[in-house]
């Protein structure tokens, strides 16, 4: 039987964003299949009766469901739909233990628990669930769309491939046994470092603000965002980062295998300038080969927009066209 743990939640609004007058919200609790519970913002438009179509979302990696996955979520509800921000397992609110642990099948996981919470709610209509994953859960969000069919619709926004930028670096610039094989070495010291003094330690979350001059820059961009207008007291990349093997597991662990079978509608947003555009490039030209049904997969490029637009600019986040992509998906 799986089993709620109870967590600590803090119940003031301690958001990076305002608060809308258009939802209620709540604090939310659901347990994935490993036993982990998460904490989730239930963010539910007011005025509304009957079922409703409901969004799980989640991301950046390294986020928390306070930075834009929330205004994600609240945006939505304020355009009619139930949403679910949530913490993913090991961060956050949420439980798991090691923390600061990431996990290519456990946050897979952990997109499918929120659909198992959703699926099982009043006003919820389980035929009318899908998903949005922010950044590195842009890829998990097609991953877990491409396990679980209950997830009708997807949209990846400004998506990262963490097991392509795990195993070859950024752009590919890793890609050699040699390098992988310098990681593996690092990452084997360090686990029998950690065994030996018992302290996971971390690897540090974004540079700390003024960023030098010389940093790439969307190294300054994500500062600008974490350390600066969306700092928050529990974001790994606001503060410490993950712990020091947190991540290890997604250079040899591949996701994205068979996302050239996922049936349902997926939507993948991208800024033109961003430095990830090429991930998102790459995973829809990966989904649409040989794909059964490439008339509901689609590539939509922002112009002039980086990386970090796609978080909290309200100005660039296409919410008119994810709420199109969504109805006219649960309509059919």
């Amino acid at each position: 039987m799986l089993k709620t743990e109870k967590l600590n939640l803090t119940q003031e609004w301690d958001k990076t964003f305002p608060k809308s007058d258009k939802v209620e919200h709540r604090k939310v609790t659901f347990v994935n299949r490993y036993g982990i519970t998460l904490a989730a913002d239930l963010y539910t438009p007011k005025d509304t009766e009957g079922k409703l179509a409901a969004i799980a979302v989640s991301g950046p990696f390294g986020a928390v469901k306070e930075q834009c996955a929330g205004l994600y979520a609240q945006t939505m509800a304020e355009r009619g739909f139930l949403t679910l921000a949530f913490d993913p397992s090991f961060t956050g609110e949420s439980g798991g233990r090691p923390r600061y642990t990431a996990s290519p099948d456990i946050n897979t996981e952990d997109f499918s628990a929120a659909v198992d919470f959703l699926s099982v709610q009043d006003n919820v209509d389980p035929e009318k669930i899908g998903i949005i994953g922010i950044c590195g859960w842009g890829g998990l969000a097609l991953n877990a769309a491409a396990i679980d069919t209950r997830i009708k619709a997807t949209v990846a926004s400004t998506m990262y491939d963490l097991s392509r930028t795990a195993a070859k670096g950024y752009f590919d610039s890793s890609d050699s046994e040699e390098a992988r094989h310098q990681m593996r070495e690092l990452y084997s010291k360090t686990r029998t470092e950690i065994y030996r003094t018992g302290d996971y330690g971390r690897v540090g979350g974004c540079l700390s603000l003024p960023v030098p001059e010389d940093a790439p820059f969307f190294v300054k961009d994500y500062s600008e965002y974490y350390k600066g207008r969306a700092y928050h007291v529990r974001s790994l990349n606001s503060n410490e980062g993950w712990n020091t093997i947190g991540t290890l597991s997604f250079m040899n662990q591949t996701i994205l295998c068979y996302t050239n079978e996922i049936r349902s509608a997926v939507l993948i947003v991208h800024g033109e300038k961003a430095h990830s555009c090429y991930m998102g490039k790459d995973a829809y030209a990966a989904m649409i080969e040989g794909n059964p049904n490439p008339e509901n997969k689609e590539l939509l490029l922002i112009p002039d927009a980086v990386h970090t637009d796609l978080y909290d600019n309200l100005e660039v986040i296409p919410f008119d066209k994810f709420e199109t992509f969504f109805r006219g998906t649960f309509e059919k």
